[in-house]
């Protein structure tokens, strides 16, 4: 038996004898397709990989009625909102063009409202944030959403504490995160807060995504705030470099990997990024150990490793270098800090 399968046996021996985690994701017209394929296509890697107790998965909506999503693709209900029973483990709401109507639907709320009180635990992805708002389970929280709706979430619901800059916010049992996408982020945190780091990464392998993001990273990164290198193969190993920190980037490796010179590539950085190859990975690596390190309680040794750093004591001259300010230090600011101004040179970053 390869190790596969006796993780996939071992997920279904847990699952008889101690149930499974049920998660009800409820969606309506005008959802956002990914903010349900990324919890739904998560959950179901991790069970895949063991986990224990497994995820139960179900779609609900009002009535039970399909529902098309913004995209127009029509989306079969398994479960009738008004017919769920028992507890649930994870409710989460999804976002879309719709989620002002789906705000506005009592029927919709006053079911989100009852299965929240059955519930482990709440999340919203996206605009979802305005369906919980609505429904009054983000009262006196604090809480994030995409990143173009946060004025009006604010403007409406004047007792939610509305955080646009994080990916994922978790206030009490309720999470909240940011746009499309991020529901990766939220779900592969869930992963980790119900079975651990080492199965949350198996699962952001298998997805072939980036570093697993940390919380509280910005929503609009260094690497979408500035206009992308207009050369293609400087943009391709930008992305290549923020997604495999920890692997070998040394300017052989990547022009190897761009087919180039190490002295081109060396000129392309220098003329697109206003610096060196060696240097933009630094900063890519220091920045993100540096979101680590106010998000997690990994050890500095540990966020060193994570990061392509090495150890505790380069990733401490890392910081001093870049911000000003030692590890322990950032992990104790409410914001992460400006990078140090070098004179005589823009700031690198992919």
């Amino acid at each position: 038996m390869d190790e596969q399968q006796h993780k996939q046996q071992h997920g279904r021996r847990h699952d008889r004898r101690h149930g499974q985690r049920r998660v009800l994701i409820v969606a309506y017209d005008g959802a956002q397709i990914l903010d349900i394929a990324c919890p739904s296509g998560a959950l179901d890697i991790a069970n895949r990989y063991g986990a224990a107790p497994p995820y139960s998965i179900e779609l609900g909506t009002v009535d039970r009625a399909a529902v098309r999503s913004s995209a127009g693709i029509l989306l079969g209900a398994g479960q009738r909102l008004e017919a769920v029973a028992g507890r649930l483990d994870t409710l989460i709401v999804v976002g879309g063009v719709g989620c002002e109507d789906a705000a506005a639907d009592e029927r919709l709320l006053g079911q989100v409202r009852r299965l929240a009180g059955l519930s482990r635990r709440v999340a919203s992805v996206c605009t979802g944030a305005h369906v919980l708002a609505a429904a009054g389970l983000l009262d006196h929280r604090r809480a994030t959403t995409h990143w173009g709706w946060g004025e009006r979430l604010a403007e409406r619901h004047p007792d939610v504490a509305v955080d646009v800059r994080p990916l994922c916010i978790r206030d009490g049992n309720v999470y909240t995160s940011a746009g499309v996408t991020s529901a990766l982020d939220l779900t592969l945190t869930l992963i980790e807060d119900d079975h651990g780091p080492t199965l949350a990464r198996e699962v952001a392998r298998e997805l072939v995504t980036h570093l697993h993001r940390p919380a509280d990273q910005a929503q609009i990164s260094l690497f979408l705030a500035a206009p992308p290198p207009e050369d293609r193969l400087v943009r391709d190993l930008t992305g290549y470099i923020a997604g495999h920190l920890a692997e070998d980037l040394t300017p052989a490796a990547l022009a190897a990997r761009a087919g180039v010179s190490t002295r081109h590539l060396t000129r392309l950085f220098t003329a697109h990024l206003g610096t060196t190859p060696a240097r933009a990975v630094r900063v890519a690596r220091t920045e993100a150990a540096a979101h680590l390190a106010r998000s997690s309680a990994l050890s500095l040794a540990a966020i060193a490793r994570r990061c392509g750093l090495g150890s505790a004591e380069t990733l401490r001259q890392a910081f001093l270098d870049h911000y000003g300010v030692t590890g322990d230090r950032v992990r104790r600011m409410p914001d992460m800090p400006p990078p140090r101004a070098t004179p005589g040179q823009k700031t690198p970053g992919p």
